[in-house]
């Protein structure tokens, strides 16, 4: 009995990640749906000059489609959370999970050493409300959510490394 919980709660913290980069991935969904719906308290600081204008390319790419994006993350989030992933989709769950998770610490970490360090001419295409907000706001987001996919990612790669393989039937 005892190791069964002990067991149980094992599983529920290897799965914390998991869960919390699905929320991560749905909020920031919610986030572009609420902008591509013409919400706009805070694009200006996020996407300057383009959410006043707000051409047709930017809503259907930037605004649903990252906002697809995301909540197809979510799903993925939620697959590293499933423990009777086995061989191949568990592999592709995990190959997907770091990939994601790179992508997104490379952003966070590469936008905000660009600002700091003005390696890169922005110019004027770049207010100083939103370098203010992208290194106080956006980029701390993407480097958080690039930590919690990775670590769900990791707790998925250690549970199913762990797990027997599933038994076969007679």
């Amino acid at each position: 009995m005892n190791r069964e919980q002990e067991g149980t709660g094992r599983s529920a913290r290897s799965t914390l990640w998991g869960r919390i980069a699905c929320g991560w991935a749905v909020a920031f969904a919610g986030l572009h749906f609420y902008w591509g719906l013409g919400g706009d308290v805070g694009l200006s600081v996020s996407a300057g000059p383009l959410a006043t204008t707000r051409p047709l390319w930017f809503v259907v790419l930037g605004l649903w489609g990252v906002g697809g994006l995301c909540l197809l993350g979510a799903v993925l989030a939620w697959l590293l959370t499933r423990s009777d992933l086995r061989r191949v989709p568990a592999a592709l769950a995990r190959g997907l999970g770091w990939g994601v998770s790179a992508v997104l610490l490379a952003r966070g970490i590469g936008v905000e050493v660009i600002l700091l360090t003005g390696t890169a001419s922005v110019g004027a295409s770049v207010s100083e409300q939103q370098r203010v907000w992208t290194l106080a706001l956006w980029n701390p987001w993407f480097v958080a959510g690039g930590l919690v996919f990775g670590l769900a990612t990791f707790g998925a790669s250690r549970r199913t490394d762990a797990a027997p393989p599933p038994l076969a039937s007679p």
